[in-house]
């Protein structure tokens, strides 16, 4: 099965070789019908602390390496 990988804005990296990500999507809402953006936040795996607030990344699933980290750093974008 393809590992899901995901685009998203790096909100924290105080926590050492651990990024957190806030991932946007754009949905419909049911009633009103206009689009609305959601977003979650991943905590992933950054083994060199190379990301840093604010920049684009990609994230890719992975297995559990913490409690809360089941994804891991792909690549920087910008």
């Amino acid at each position: 099965m393809p590992k899901r990988v995901l685009q998203g804005v790096v909100v924290s990296d105080k926590a050492d070789k651990t990024i957190v990500v806030r991932v946007e999507r754009r949905v419909t809402h049911p009633l009103y019908k206009k689009i609305i953006r959601k977003s979650k936040r991943y905590h992933a795996h950054d083994p060199e602390n190379s990301a840093k607030a604010g920049d684009k990344v990609r994230i890719r699933e992975c297995r559990p390496l913490s409690k809360t980290k089941c994804w891991e750093l792909v690549q920087d974008e910008a």
